[in-house]
């Protein structure tokens, strides 16, 4: 794939859509070719994703209702979004002429300059102004208001718990529901429509970290139903997104998220630099990319194990690491709240590092569990060592067994406890799983623990360090297994009598 393509357009159809319930091409069928009709009317026609987008979100059901009460758009920045959030607003007010359309953006400021430019268009526009009373604006601050003479407002709030209460909303525009880390302003906002037969709220951002809780919430529902028929019919996704994993350089993947590359102001070689530059920092920087101009879901902004070379590393045919007990390395973690742990194990075998996992407990009062099961495991694994982190809430489990009596739990197994040594182990996990020296076995558990590690800064060493309160036992368990099986001298066979 060549990194200079100038002649590659964006892509005007998303990646993943909501299919129609009816023959799109009928004009009747969707309320998008009247908002076409209008915007050009108004002197701003719509770009051709924007053209597509407008045909689709206004499917409307046989009854002239919109089939979509709710519309999620997912597209990059810098591709238009805003301007089309303006023009809706207005064919809203000034065609459809509902009594009531309602706005909220990441902040109150955000949504207030959202506003203030839909006033802006409205006023310079003359078959707008026309419309317009000699006092059409409430400035007050908490009462901010725009109206016409057709009997339709534009109001907007703050994305919190009081957003359109004690209002009956016809049509909303949510912006950047990414931001919305709580449930709070969508709580509020929605159920404000429920009265309305014909109500749509048209939600357009791009992704999220694991913070957006509303929008992941969304798009997952929406994604169940084109990909199974279940959910609900009325909830639709537009997505232009690149394709999960692609390369930030990968101009086709770039093409699918930016449907208005190379086609206004979006140029390629500007798009092509930010992507270079993210790829090689690495860490957050990328992770922003991938959100803002990839539109790609990100768990962490700052991973603490590339997530595309995790992926990569996973094998659907994991080596049985039973047959390699002689280089059989077994490290053990616990989670914060003591109600999980992981007992890994590892060894390399022709310089790649092969990763399990042994076992894993959960629940309240699990560590009992993982005492009194262990010294068994160790006894039928026989590995050559066994780990944990002293300074880690693993230490209360390993130091009750180490007071067993000459650690007849660890048969001929070194008893090794990485003391000072976590910054070195933790990175040496990161470098070694980018370089292809490290392979797992693709576990569920062992995935999410990953996708949830992030770096805990000291320095210019780093360690790991999780996103709210989801476990990472895991990754430490399994960065432990891998530096004691890099480290570890090959025990010979047991000689038999």
């Amino acid at each position: 794939m060549t990194n200079s393509a100038p002649a590659v357009l964006g892509r005007v159809e998303p990646r993943l859509w909501t299919p129609p319930l009816r023959d799109l091409t009928d004009r009747n069928a969707s309320f998008g070719y009247e908002l076409i009709d209008f915007a050009r009317a108004i002197g701003w026609p719509l770009d051709p994703w924007q053209r597509w987008l407008a045909i689709h979100i206004g499917e409307l059901l046989p009854d002239g209702r919109p089939r979509f009460r709710i519309a999620l758009i997912l597209v990059a920045r810098q591709n238009g979004k805003s301007l089309f959030c303006r023009i809706l607003t207005l064919y809203w007010m000034f065609v459809e002429t509902v009594p009531i359309v309602f706005g909220i953006n990441s902040t109150r400021d955000t949504a207030k300059a959202s506003w203030k430019e839909v006033i802006k268009m409205a006023e310079s526009i003359e078959l707008l102004a026309r419309e317009l009373p000699a006092r059409h604006i409430n400035k007050q601050i908490g009462e901010e208001e725009f109206w016409n003479s057709l009997g339709s407002s534009y109001l907007f709030g703050a994305p919190n718990s009081r957003a359109g209460r004690s209002r009956t909303i016809d049509r909303a525009i949510i912006d950047e529901l990414r931001q919305h880390k709580n449930r709070d302003a969508w709580d509020a906002l929605i159920p404000t429509m429920n009265a309305v037969p014909d109500a749509q709220a048209v939600i357009i951002t791009n992704e999220g970290d694991d913070s957006a809780v509303v929008l992941h919430e969304l798009g997952d529902a929406a994604q169940a139903f084109i990909e199974t028929g279940e959910g609900d019919p009325r909830l639709g996704l537009f997505s232009w997104s690149a394709p999960p994993g692609s390369d930030p350089t990968d101009v086709e993947a770039l093409a699918y998220a930016n449907p208005d590359l190379n086609r206004r102001a979006l140029q390629l070689d500007a798009l092509l630099g930010q992507a270079t530059q993210a790829k090689r920092a690495g860490g957050e920087t990328l992770a922003r990319f991938r959100i803002e101009m990839m539109c790609q879901r990100v768990d962490t902004l700052d991973p603490a194990i590339d997530p595309d070379a995790w992926k990569a590393a996973g094998s659907p045919e994991p080596v049985n690491l039973a047959e390699y007990r002689t280089r059989l390395c077994l490290c053990l973690d616990v989670s914060l709240n003591g109600e999980h742990a992981t007992l890994v194990a590892a060894a390399t075998i022709d310089g790649i590092t092969h990763v399990e996992v042994v076992q894993r407990w959960q629940g309240f009062g699990c560590t009992a569990a993982v005492r009194a099961e262990l010294p068994a495991i160790m006894k039928r694994l026989r590995p050559a060592q066994f780990g944990w982190f002293p300074a880690g809430p693993a230490a209360g489990i390993a130091a009750s067994l180490r007071a067993k009596g000459s650690r007849s739990w660890a048969g001929r197994t070194k008893v090794a406890e990485l003391t000072g040594d976590t910054p070195a182990v933790c990175m040496g996990l990161a470098e070694q799983v980018i370089t292809g020296q490290v392979q797992h076995p693709d576990d569920d558990m062992l995935n999410a623990h990953v996708s949830q590690t992030q770096k805990l800064r000291h320095g210019d060493a780093w360690v790991y360090t999780r996103r709210g309160s989801a476990p990472i036992d895991g990754t430490y368990a399994m960065a432990g297994a891998v530096h004691l099986a890099r480290t570890v001298k090959v025990r010979p066979p047991l000689e038999l009598a």
